[in-house]
């Protein structure tokens, strides 16, 4: 099988109290609640254990047993045998720090880990897209410790941390961690009397819509050469996966572990509709960063998550 990897991060900290088994509020989502407090959370992500978290050398028991493994150095193919693809220039490029987008923070395992996230706009104000990974493992189950960071830069917090509620992913993610699906959302606490949305603005969010789109995806790369302090972005036309089979779609790019769940934006800027999230890349393909297509399961764990 042709190794594949996961685009995350983890740091050396043990992790927070296991939370309760999660519901299914639907046919297509299962929902998770999160128990810990804002004092909790604002405590236990401290400014030195955000800045520590580093690339986990494996997170999903499924994709392991499967051969997948953990993204290689930006430019970097594995000894994995494989179709040759053509080397693609994809530089990620740094950018200022943009309020809606930001990093997620959790726990799953005795790890912490980090991701990357979006506030998108919903009828609760509060809700944030990442991938289906950094929310749920078919050996751990839902994550705990979940935060959410908007505008994260070497380490600062300008508008605080905003913890999660509940999570959200579609059944096929959670039923066998489905890379096709591994796009979720959490529902976020107000701060300050103060909903995200309120706070930060959110992005309009597209499913079901064509492919092959241009589009502009941003992150928070940790593994090396990058070290998840800022954030970046990458642009192209999305390309159907020609390795895997998968129903994702690829862009050029060399983001690394730590920008899973990262925004993928219809256009050329951060203004843009949200049409996917960064997932995964194959070690035998340089720079490609593949996303889910969202469609109805996806947006059936959106529709869950706004109406929470």
């Amino acid at each position: 099988m042709i190794a594949a990897s996961a685009l995350m991060a983890s740091a050396l900290m043990a992790a927070g109290p296991v939370q309760a088994a999660p519901t299914a509020p639907s046919a297509g989502t299962v929902s998770h609640t999160q128990n810990e407090s804002q004092v909790a959370l604002d405590a236990y992500w401290t400014t030195d254990r955000m800045k520590n978290a580093k690339p986990a050398n494996t997170i999903n028991s499924g994709w392991a047993a499967e051969g997948r493994s953990i993204m290689p150095k930006a430019g970097q193919e594995s000894v994995a045998k494989a179709p040759k693809e053509t080397v693609v220039e994809a530089r990620a490029t740094a950018q200022t720090a943009v309020p809606h987008i930001g990093k997620v923070f959790f726990s799953q395992g005795g790890q912490n880990y980090v991701c990357s996230g979006n506030s998108v706009q919903s009828g609760n104000q509060s809700t944030v897209a990442t991938a289906g990974h950094c929310t749920y493992d078919l050996s751990t189950g839902f994550v705990t410790n979940f935060v959410f960071v908007p505008a994260y830069n070497n380490g600062a917090a300008p508008y605080g941390k905003f913890t999660a509620r509940s999570l959200h992913a579609a059944n096929e993610w959670v039923s066998r961690n489905d890379i096709n699906y591994d796009g979720a959302f959490a529902v976020m606490n107000t701060l300050n009397g103060r909903t995200l949305s309120a706070t930060v603005g959110a992005s309009s969010i597209g499913f079901n819509m064509a492919r092959n789109f241009g589009y502009t995806a941003y992150g928070y790369p940790a593994a090396s050469p990058f070290n998840g302090e800022r954030l970046y972005s990458c642009s192209g036309t999305a390309s159907a996966d020609r390795i895997g089979g998968t129903q994702s779609q690829g862009i050029p790019c060399d983001m690394t572990g730590g920008s899973s769940g990262g925004p993928w934006f219809v256009g050329s800027g951060a203004g843009g509709t949200q049409n996917s999230v960064n997932s995964f890349g194959y070690n035998t393909q340089k720079n490609v960063m593949y996303g889910p297509y969202f469609g109805s399961s996806i947006l059936a764990a959106y529709t869950t998550a706004a109406s929470r």
